[in-house]
């Protein structure tokens, strides 16, 4: 009876050290490491149900159409520091481009062109394309713009936007849809005329068009659907977080400037500012030419930049 006793307490305590043991092999999740598993999970975009661009309806029945927009939809909802920085910026440009789009007639749609071309910044692309449209110097000239060693108005956000509506008005008598207008923005009028021709369709969606230009409308579509519904796709700003508007009177500038600092100091604002607010200024002097005149921004006294 002892020995019986003895052998199941000798048991017990087997079982109970084998527990112990692989309890205690087992790591522990940290606080931090739970939190991450509950929150690391990540899921589609929405989708929209139907999108147009300047009143052109998206053919979603397509299923490339569908595909490319889905991949756009999702690339710029989850890059979201890009996104966010556009959405931040929008408050402060599209006052200033949507008049001017609507002035000479051309869909307010055309606004996210900017936003794809440079994420309303004026950038410099690898191939010398300049400011919120990024015109090429050349393409920039043929629409009226002034590029010289003193004035790149491609830096204008005025007066490149009154440019850009010069050429989708064109691109649109040529090609007869503004989606194909905006393509032709990102491939040129002839190379899409090209393919128009070869392949005999004369509908974007019906083109084989090389990658960029595919990607090109779909992520304007994109940006435009994440714009609109912010929300819904994650982006929650409050009125603090977005960029004012400019504040500024101008001066009308018909005679040559040799010294702009001094020019500045004398309008009660200094070098940086001038500079900031009249990007299109390239050097430290401003030649006129008889019969021209250059409106130059200056900063508002008090101006802080907040909503």
């Amino acid at each position: 009876m002892k020995k019986t006793v003895t052998t199941l307490i000798i048991l017990l305590l087997g079982i109970l050290l084998i527990a112990f043991l692989t309890q205690s092999s087992v790591i522990p999740e940290s606080n931090n490491e739970m939190n991450f598993k509950n929150t690391s999970q990540t899921f589609p975009a929405p989708f929209p149900s139907e999108i147009d661009f300047a009143g052109e309806a998206t053919p979603l029945n397509m299923y490339d159409v569908r595909e490319r927009l889905d991949r756009e939809i999702n690339v710029n909802t989850y890059w979201q520091s890009q996104t966010l920085f556009y959405i931040k910026r929008a408050t402060r440009w599209f006052p200033v481009i949507e008049p001017i789009l609507k002035q000479n007639g051309v869909p307010e749609d055309f606004k996210y062109v900017a936003v794809a071309e440079s994420g309303l910044m004026n950038s410099i692309s690898n191939m010398q394309a300049v400011g919120f449209w990024q015109f090429i110097e050349g393409t920039g000239k043929q629409y009226n713009l002034v590029i010289n060693q003193e004035v790149d108005e491609r830096y204008s956000v005025e007066r490149s936007t009154e440019a850009a509506c010069r050429f989708f008005l064109a691109a649109k008598a040529q090609f007869g849809t503004w989606t194909l207008a905006a393509a032709s923005f990102n491939m040129g009028t002839a190379a899409l005329q090209t393919q128009i021709e070869k392949q005999k369709e004369n509908n974007f969606y019906d083109l084989l068009l090389n990658d960029e230009t595919f990607r090109y409308i779909f992520r304007i579509l994109a940006i435009k659907e994440i714009m609109l519904h912010e929300k819904s796709y994650g982006f929650h700003l409050d009125k603090k977080d977005l960029y004012a508007p400019l504040q500024f009177s101008t001066v009308a500038v018909s005679q040559s400037v040799p010294d702009l600092a001094v020019w500045a100091h004398d309008h009660n604002i200094n070098y940086k500012n001038l500079k900031l607010l009249n990007p299109w200024l390239r050097q430290n002097a401003l030649a006129v030419e008889p019969g021209k005149k250059y409106e130059i921004k200056i900063l508002k006294k008090g101006y802080t930049g907040t909503m």
